[in-house]
């Protein structure tokens, strides 16, 4: 891999961690398309293929999975890594051969998945640590930014923990879907008090995520700013079945 490829991988990750602290972690497409500039060039993140490569660098920079896309894959289930379906059929096709060598080289890539239309979040280091030519797909595994400093891209991670951190790929997915869907029912508006700032909104779950009959389904979602959330999940303040806030009996004896 040359400088110039090492470089612009680099300078990639750290862009992305910018932009992450200033985006709440939400790229939109165009933000993608256009990159940043890096020694008077702009470097693009994002084109119509699945997997890019800049044309000044040797080998694919990012995979993108796009909501509703032509691939059924990039599903991630219990225990498992992250299949990546080849571009096509043709197992030596160029943007195939380009993941094939970065798997061999061990070469860090960047993922994009989108969660609603022209939305996506992003996910780097990832590695591809596997083929699987019958089922037309290559394993990739999510690491972490901190073991790839200082361009160590050599460094060797356990099964499981590379495990682990795949996992939670899908787990900030929904987590970033269900915000989606409550906030625009609620048209991204406190439902308590009409706060209208979407940074300073969450969306919270009704019945808690991970108990018995709890969903992601709009019906099991509340808008609230994050005083009424945080508030919510303390049970200071609830809503019964007839739409009525309900306050705690010693919240409302307080003198204010």
């Amino acid at each position: 891999m040359s400088s110039i490829d090492e470089q612009i991988r680099a300078y990639a990750f750290d862009w992305l961690k910018q932009q992450t602290q200033l985006n709440d972690g939400i790229f939109l497409r165009g933000m993608l398309q256009k990159g940043f500039i890096f020694q008077n060039e702009r470097i693009p993140l994002v084109s119509p293929q699945g997997i890019f490569k800049p044309k000044w660098m040797d080998f694919p920079l990012t995979i993108t999975t796009t909501l509703n896309g032509p691939y059924d894959d990039y599903i991630i289930e219990e225990n498992h890594f992250l299949e990546y379906k080849y571009r096509g059929n043709d197992k030596d096709h160029r943007d195939n051969v380009g993941l094939r060598e970065c798997m061999k080289r061990e070469i860090p890539l960047i993922y994009f998945h989108s969660f609603a239309v022209g939305k996506y979040l992003a996910f780097w280091p990832v590695f591809v640590i596997g083929e699987k030519p019958d089922s037309l797909s290559f394993s990739v595994a999510l690491d972490d930014y901190n073991s790839i400093s200082q361009n160590n891209y050599m460094v060797k991670e356990s099964d499981g923990r590379r495990l682990y951190l795949t996992s939670t790929i899908k787990t900030r997915l929904n987590q970033q879907s269900f915000r989606e869907k409550i906030l625009k029912a609620y048209r991204n508006q406190c439902s308590l008090c009409r706060l209208k700032h979407i940074e300073l909104l969450d969306a919270a779950h009704i019945i808690p995520y991970g108990e018995p009959n709890s969903s992601s389904s709009v019906t099991n979602g509340l808008s609230l700013c994050k005083l009424h959330h945080a508030a919510y999940d303390k049970n200071i303040i609830g809503i019964n079945p007839d739409y009525e806030i309900k306050v705690r009996e010693d919240i409302l004896e307080e003198e204010d």
